[in-house]
């Protein structure tokens, strides 16, 4: 069931302005919260790989967040720690759970909307 607030309001706010902004090699992730909720706007520049780029950063094999969200552009493959592997792009809703790696295909910028864990894989 659905909880209902007695006190909401009518609100927006724009990736152009986020609350926070983080950079990795080949990434950029902006983030907004509003209405209790953060969303996350990550860009992955073509090259970028998890593995290569953010491993060493973070000292764990794979990518330990829950990425579930939106694909607006490019592609991005993603390699499960079992070895299942999906390709995902444009219009695409994307599940992925922690414990894998992931890297763009092509030379076409990845824009993703994460409204899983707040925090970037990337």
């Amino acid at each position: 069931m659905c909880k209902v607030f007695s006190m909401a309001h009518l609100s927006k706010r724009s990736f152009s302005a986020p609350d926070d902004v983080m950079r990795t090699t080949n990434s950029r992730t902006d983030i907004i919260r509003l209405g209790g909720r953060t969303v996350a706007m990550i860009t992955f520049e073509p090259g970028w790989r998890w593995s290569k780029d953010v491993k060493p950063m973070v000292g764990t094999d794979s990518c330990m967040r829950h990425h579930y969200g939106y694909a607006i552009s490019g592609r991005l493959r993603t390699r499960m720690d079992d070895g299942t592997e999906m390709e995902w792009g444009p219009g695409d809703m994307v599940d992925t759970p922690p414990g894998h790696d992931g890297w763009v295909v092509g030379n076409e910028p990845v824009v993703f909307l994460d409204f899983g864990d707040p925090c970037n894989c990337g």
